[in-house]
């Protein structure tokens, strides 16, 4: 599929006037980056643009030599006649929407982004534009988030049942994004926090990067099991099956995802509780997400991206969807 400004490509989304590709899957001589979440942020690249909150994770993750360069938000850059700049997108640190504009007409790649401000993250921001390109993880009318408040109420019951049990909290959640909402929205009264050496790493890069977090705890190797009764600890989906939880026994699974807000997932994730927190649009954010760039034409991507614009369509807009290769299915979702 082509477009005059925007096109799809076995690389990923290019723009041919100023010869760049946004979040490209392959590499590139020049990609610009909405964040730095491995399936919008690769190596192989021979240069990188992107937001400087995304920097100390791009660096941390792709390599601390990586030839990038650095913008604000609002602030605009002109490459080869096409006007770039980068917009709030809610998601995670860092993320960003990616405004395009060339001879009058604007674009917005949205990457991936929520419109529910999470005390972290640089809330979103709708950017008016003639064509958006929206991400649809969560593109149907069945997903529909609680306030982010609500959720916070139910971890902190389960997590404080459990120390009076005398059992260990696990919360698992993406080391990148959701290790951050969770640490600046849990309320430490309970017990200590402890974190996986991969949520410690992500949070100690932040931290030097000048992010106020709040502390936590690394894990002892050599503690006894006494020591994490009452504790949380938060670690990446990669542990939840592992020989490494079994340091915490007796312990109580939760997760932290988007997906835990459909029954069949939450089963199948083996989580003892499931808590729906997304740093993905629920369906009412995409609508009016969607509705207040005043685009005429939409491109839906990543998710539920036919139905989502078959009902576009029947809403009267120009809407399509295009195939890419940026997940949907892994737990940072």
């Amino acid at each position: 599929m082509k477009s005059d400004l925007l096109q799809f490509t076995n690389k990923g989304i290019y723009c041919p006037p100023a010869k760049v590709y946004l979040d490209p899957w392959r590499g590139v001589d020049k990609a610009l980056i909405t964040h730095a979440h491995s399936d919008h942020a690769r190596a192989g690249s021979s240069a990188y643009l992107s937001h400087k909150d995304s920097e100390a994770i791009l660096r941390l993750r792709l390599s601390k030599n990586l030839p990038l360069q650095t913008v604000g938000y609002d602030e605009q850059i002109d490459i080869n006649g096409v006007k770039f700049s980068f917009h709030p997108a809610g998601h995670i640190i860092g993320s960003s929407q990616i405004r395009v504009e060339y001879k009058g007409e604007v674009w917005v790649f949205s990457g991936d982004y929520k419109l529910e401000n999470d005390g972290f993250s640089v809330p979103f921001e709708p950017v008016k534009c003639d064509v958006f390109i929206t991400e649809c993880t969560f593109g149907l009318p069945v997903y529909r988030w609680k306030p982010q408040q609500e959720i916070f109420e139910s971890i902190h019951q389960w997590w404080k049942s459990n120390a009076a049990q005398g059992i260990c909290s696990v919360l698992i959640g993406y080391s990148l994004g959701k290790a951050q909402r969770l640490l600046v929205n849990l309320d430490t009264s309970t017990g200590p926090i402890y974190s996986h050496t991969a949520i410690s790493n992500t949070h100690d890069a932040l931290i030097e990067a000048g992010f106020n977090l709040p502390s936590t705890l690394r894990i002892d190797l050599k503690a006894s099991k006494d020591e994490y009764r009452n504790a949380l600890i938060l670690a990446p989906p990669a542990t939840a099956d592992s020989v490494w939880m079994k340091r915490f026994e007796p312990y109580s699974i939760g997760v932290a995802s988007g997906w835990m807000g459909i029954r069949g997932a939450r089963r199948r994730s083996n989580a003892d509780r499931g808590f729906a927190l997304s740093d993905h649009a629920d369906w009412p954010s995409l609508v009016k997400a969607v509705k207040e760039t005043e685009a005429s034409r939409i491109i839906a991507t990543h998710g539920y991206s036919a139905a989502f614009s078959k009902w576009l369509c029947e809403q009267g807009y120009e809407a399509q969807d295009a195939r890419t290769e940026y997940s949907t299915e892994t737990p940072e979702h």
